[in-house]
């Protein structure tokens, strides 16, 4: 792979997750709403959604991290 596909699948990546970040964010907001309105166990369910978001978050990361290891990222 040529260091200008591996440019533009970080960028594809970090793309992904700046989007997961900000559905990440409104469910965070979501869940402050519900401890706002007193209903804290509400709160709770709505931020357990957010396991799924923070793993693929994680594994985003990890891919974008790997390919930036790589010695012709960033050398054309």
């Amino acid at each position: 792979m040529n260091a200008q596909a591996k440019e533009l699948i970080i960028k594809e990546l970090l793309d992904e997750i700046q989007q997961n970040l900000r559905s990440a964010k409104k469910s965070v907001m979501a869940a402050k709403a519900c401890t706002d309105a007193g209903s804290i166990s509400q709160a709770v369910q709505v931020s357990m959604e957010l396991d799924q978001t923070i793993y693929d978050l994680g594994r985003l990361h990890d891919a974008v991290t790997l390919l930036g290891r790589s010695p012709k990222v960033g050398r054309t």
